[in-house]
């Protein structure tokens, strides 16, 4: 038995036991690890840093799929960049009146080892008539698609390695350009407390690019750091500002069965700590 040390931060960091190795290979993008641990099921970790865990999960894949999709409350169609683990889909995918999914991972084997090793994430969504899967860069997609969308959501890796074009100027404005009058993008944004300069930089990058920019948060445990933030750009202000009634009446007309998200955490989530938003020039009241 041995322990898998994640390299996220120099100085900083956490241990899990690997009860069992699972799976390791050295994809063309990436070093994918897949193992069991006795607290938290099965964990992946891609060059050395915990990308998803059974037991914990739900929580990003709920907080970064209902909160935009039902903020919009008439989304039919939704893009997916990463999230090749397909937790974000099978999430998704729970939402019926979705008519149009399209998924850009750009590593093909970690499709292919999260349905054999992780069938749990997706849950059959793999199968799902709707999913149009994409194997490419997500950058590409985005600079070239003539398709355009309700909901984009970027599911992506650290900005380091594979996942660095993900956080660029030239990412969000791509994104801009195809998403729907009155769509929303949200993306992962990293744990503020030990990687605020990313939000900052994030903030700076949609501040000319979305009437309507915000970060919103929810704590989940392996991303270590304390509460994770996610982006939010739209252009229509009023989505972020919707009563928690209109929430509710959407979330339990949707028919959706949650584990953490809920109407009042969605209205919750967009409430920032002080050092954040001094960090990204917002007043409190925003």
């Amino acid at each position: 038995m041995s322990d898998y040390l994640e390299t996220l931060y120099d100085g900083y960091g956490q241990r899990f036991r690997m009860d069992k190795l699972l799976h390791e290979v050295r994809t063309e993008h990436q070093h994918l690890v897949i193992f069991e641990n006795a607290r938290m099921g099965r964990v992946m970790a891609l060059d050395g840093v915990i990308q998803t865990t059974e037991a914990d999960e739900f929580i990003y894949h709920e907080m970064l799929t209902h909160v935009p999709i039902l903020a919009h409350g008439a989304v039919k169609s939704v893009l997916i960049i990463g999230g090749g683990d397909g937790g974000m889909l099978r999430e998704v995918c729970k939402h019926r009146g979705i008519e149009r999914i399209t998924m850009v991972e750009i590593d093909g084997t970690v499709v292919d080892m999260c349905k054999e090793f992780l069938p749990n994430h997706s849950k059959g969504a793999y199968d799902d008539p709707r999913l149009n899967l994409v194997i490419d860069d997500g950058m590409r997609f985005v600079a070239t698609t003539e398709e355009t969308f309700d909901v984009i959501i970027s599911d992506s890796t650290d900005p380091i390695g594979p996942g660095e074009v993900l956080f660029s100027e030239n990412f969000y404005q791509a994104c801009r350009r195809c998403l729907n009058d009155g769509g929303v993008l949200v993306t992962q944004n990293g744990t503020p407390f030990m990687q605020l300069g990313e939000v900052q930089t994030t903030a700076s990058r949609m501040t000319g690019l979305f009437a309507d920019w915000h970060f919103y948060q929810a704590a989940v445990p392996t991303y270590i750091g304390g509460a994770m933030t996610f982006a939010w750009g739209t252009t229509d202000p009023a989505l972020r500002k919707l009563p928690v009634d209109i929430l509710r009446q959407r979330y339990a007309g949707s028919g959706i069965v949650t584990r953490y998200y809920n109407p009042e955490i969605h209205v919750g989530a967009f409430a920032l700590p002080q050092y954040v938003l001094h960090a990204v020039n917002k007043p409190s009241n925003d």
